[in-house]
């Protein structure tokens, strides 16, 4: 049995509340949220879906291309729950990311199991003035929000100038963080603030998050496989709407039991069950015949101080096959660019990954160009440094 698919437009992400608490009680259209006020139609004819799916969201195609991930109602509200009980209950969000992306998605999804009607963010640049002026409109005991590390870090940074600013952030009962790897640096300086910070991994064929600080939240599962993470539980997707090649090279199935295959190298402690992500299997290079992974290269360099938002990328060279680069953007309130001793960055980047991570350029740019859904996009980034 199918059901019929709706591109719903979410200018204002509450006009997304209706038709997908429909979607989820499945008395409704299952809905595919797109950016804007204006929908547009690129489904190329697909136009139904399985019956139990009640969400398709369409990937940001950061470093591949974009997918349409299958949702069912009951992956959704699974992942919601298992939120609420890592988080302490149902509570308010302020949401303060696009609603058309899983993390949008999953507060509304929240707030619908909640009963709560969430704030909402005014989209354009995310100004920690903003962000407190809303957050200041909660009204429930239990408030949480769901940002990306950038978000965080202009938040932690303005904290100092801003009276009003630390004691809204403590306010809130949990902060979900995720996207992109939490640096440690902003991690920790979170935890000096008392600020109840929740590093979330997740994508949209895990229904969002479903490993807060390492670790799997609800009934969620994580192995290793050939340095691979693979994940099983209630909040797996359906599979990609129209590619049932692709579903099957990610969602495989092993004594009867779903696993998908995340595409990310991982480890998961054999003690304590703790999984820690190295970044992604296909963001890596080969320099001097080595396997570098820029992520890893990424991690390194923004635990330096000044480098937090730095974005790794490989660059064709003509020894070397590849090598690593690091795109420094300019700081708020910057007037031109710090300097930085590329060979002290260098040493400690190959004291962690070894010679060949050894990044051999700096480039300083305005701004780090991203997607809607604040992460880099790579694919920019590329295009820029080709041009340079």
């Amino acid at each position: 049995m199918t059901r019929r698919l709706r591109v719903v437009p979410v200018g204002d992400p509450l006009d997304l509340m209706t038709p997908l608490r429909l979607a989820l009680d499945n008395t409704g259209d299952a809905v595919l949220p797109e950016p804007g006020r204006r929908a547009t139609d690129r489904r190329s004819g697909l136009d139904r879906v399985p019956r139990q799916v009640a969400v398709v969201i369409e990937t940001s195609g950061s470093t591949d291309v974009p997918k349409r991930v299958m949702l069912s109602a009951d992956a959704l509200l699974s992942s919601a729950a298992a939120s609420s009980v890592c988080l302490g209950g149902h509570g308010q969000w302020l949401l303060a990311l696009p609603g058309h992306y899983i993390a949008g998605v999953q507060v509304l999804v929240r707030s619908i199991a909640a009963e709560t009607i969430p704030v909402v963010l005014p989209s354009g640049h995310f100004d920690p003035a903003v962000f407190v002026t809303w957050a200041e409109r909660l009204t429930e005991p239990l408030r949480f929000t769901a940002l990306v590390p950038v978000q965080l870090a202009r938040l932690v940074q303005a904290a100092s100038d801003d009276p009003r600013l630390l004691p809204v952030l403590r306010r809130f009962d949990g902060i979900l963080v995720g996207g992109q790897a939490l640096p440690p640096q902003l991690a920790e300086r979170a935890r000096e603030l008392h600020l109840k910070v929740f590093a979330s991994y997740g994508s949209s064929e895990t229904s969002g998050g479903c490993v807060y600080n390492g670790t799997p939240i609800g009934g969620t599962e994580v192995r290793v496989v050939d340095g691979q993470l693979e994940i099983a539980g209630t909040v797996l997707a359906e599979g990609y709407l129209g590619d049932p090649g692709r579903s099957r090279d990610r969602f495989i199935e092993v004594h009867g039991e779903r696993w998908y295959r995340t595409g990310d190298l991982g480890e998961v402690d054999a003690t304590t069950g703790l999984v820690r992500v190295l970044g992604r299997g296909d963001n890596v290079i080969i320099s001097g015949g080595e396997k570098v992974s820029l992520d890893s290269v990424e991690r390194v360099a923004r635990s330096l101080p000044g480098l937090s938002e730095t974005v790794a990328v490989g660059q064709p060279d003509a020894t070397w096959g590849q090598v690593p680069v690091l795109v420094v953007p300019q700081a708020p309130g910057e007037h031109g660019f710090p300097e930085f001793d590329l060979e002290r960055i260098g040493e400690a980047v190959a004291s962690v990954l070894g010679k060949a991570a050894r990044p051999a350029r700096l480039v300083r740019v305005p701004s780090i160009p991203q997607l809607s859904s604040g992460k880099p996009d790579r694919r920019a980034l590329a295009r820029i440094l080709a041009a340079l």
